[in-house]
C-alpha cells in the first residue's frame, strides 16, 4: 500500500459513469428498491467478478468502481498506477427476501484464489487484492462466519491462509462508465479468473448458523 502522504490527491467531483445498468436497466447509482441491501467484494479483475453476481437471481445492480484507498474520484489510470492505494471493486445490490448475503458471499469466496494478497496469479498490485466490505454488523458476522469455513476448506486441499480484508465499507468510487458491465458490452474481452476451484462443500443454511 502507498503512504497515505504521498497518494495521489485526486479530485473533488465523481467521474461520469453510466446512468443505468446495462444488463438489468436499473438506476445504476440508485435510488434502490425499498428493502434492498448493499455489500462490496474486491477479488481481481472487475470486469469478470461483475458478471458473476450480475447473474445471480435476486441481485438487482452491480457496479465497478474503487475501494478501499486513499484517492477521491480516482481513474482507472490512477488506481493502475498503485499510488491511490485503491481496490477493483465491486458493488452488489440485492433483496434480501430473493438472496441471502451468504450465497452472495459463497459466490466470492469460490471465484478467486483469496490467498495471494496483492494479485490475483499474473495481475499483481494492491488494485488485485481481495476485499469484503460490509454495510451491517449482521454482513460483517457473516462474512467472518464464511471465512473460517473457506478456510477450513482451503487448509483441506493445501492452500495458504486467507489474506482477505473484512472491514466497514469505505467510500465507493463508481469507475468511469466503460467499465460498468465490460463483459456484457464486450462479449468477447478477456477477464482472467483465478479461482482454487475449492468448494465450500457446505450448505448455505449451515452457514447461517456459524
Amino acid at each position: 500500500m502507498p503512504d497515505p502522504a504521498a497518494a495521489l490527491p485526486g479530485r473533488g467531483e465523481p467521474l461520469p459513469t453510466a446512468e443505468r445498468h446495462f444488463v438489468s436497466g436499473q438506476p445504476l447509482k440508485g435510488p434502490y428498491p425499498e428493502g434492498s441491501q448493499i455489500i462490496d467484494f474486491a477479488l481481481g479483475c472487475f470486469w469478470g467478478a461483475e458478471k458473476d453476481f450480475w447473474q445471480v437471481p435476486g441481485v438487482i445492480v452491480t457496479a465497478v468502481g474503487y475501494q478501499g484507498g486513499f484517492t477521491p474520484n480516482a481513474t482507472y489510470d490512477e488506481v493502475s498506477s498503485g499510488r491511490t492505494g485503491h481496490a477493483e471493486s465491486v458493488r452488489v445490490v440485492y433483496d434480501p427476501a430473493e438472496v441471502s448475503v451468504e450465497q452472495l458471499l459463497q459466490v466470492f469466496w469460490e471465484q478467486h484464489d483469496p490467498t495471494q494478497g496483492y494479485r490475483q496469479g499474473n495481475d499483481a498490485g494492491t488494485q488485485y487484492r481481495s476485499a469484503i466490505y460490509t454495510h451491517s454488523d449482521a454482513q460483517r458476522v457473516a462474512a467472518l462466519a464464511s471465512r473460517d469455513m473457506y478456510q477450513a476448506e482451503l487448509t483441506k486441499a493445501g492452500f495458504a491462509t486467507i489474506t482477505t480484508e473484512i472491514a466497514d465499507a469505505p467510500a465507493f468510487y463508481f469507475a468511469e462508465a466503460y467499465h460498468q458491465q465490460y463483459l456484457a458490452k464486450n462479449p468477447h474481452g478477456y477477464c482472467p479468473v483465478h479461482a482454487t476451484g475449492v468448494k465450500l462443500n457446505l450448505p448455505v443454511e449451515q452457514m447461517q448458523q456459524v
